[in-house]
């Protein structure tokens, strides 16, 4: 059952996708318990978000598949561009300061580590 890959997805994050980038690639690769760990440890803002779709796609896997936690690994994670909203703002001299706000979509997919 290595090959079973478990999503879950996060979406409509009020969060940027780069700010996002950061925090994913500290724990793509590690254990799902470390991954927390780690997450609860970094003081970026995102890291809130990213352990709530972790714990998500370790939930799914244990109680949807049987899947023990402590053989979870973070196999594949990303966030992609959300939908953006923009507006304008007036600025001096009746000029236009365009402002966009961005989402994120975060995808996780953990996979249980292969037994040698």
């Amino acid at each position: 059952m290595a090959d079973l890959e478990v999503k879950a997805i996060e979406k409509h994050l009020r969060l940027s996708p780069r700010k996002v980038r950061l925090v994913i690639d500290l724990v793509r690769g590690k254990g799902v318990d470390e991954a927390l760990g780690l997450l609860k440890m970094t003081t970026k803002g995102s890291s809130l978000a990213v352990s709530k779709a972790i714990q998500a796609a370790a939930s799914n896997a244990e109680n949807n598949f049987g899947l023990n936690r402590e053989d979870l690994y973070v196999k594949t994670i990303y966030a992609d561009k959300g939908p953006s909203r923009r507006w304008r703002k007036l600025g001096a001299r009746s000029r236009i300061k365009p402002i966009e706000r961005r989402f994120t979509h975060i995808t996780v997919g953990v996979s249980e580590k292969e037994s040698a």
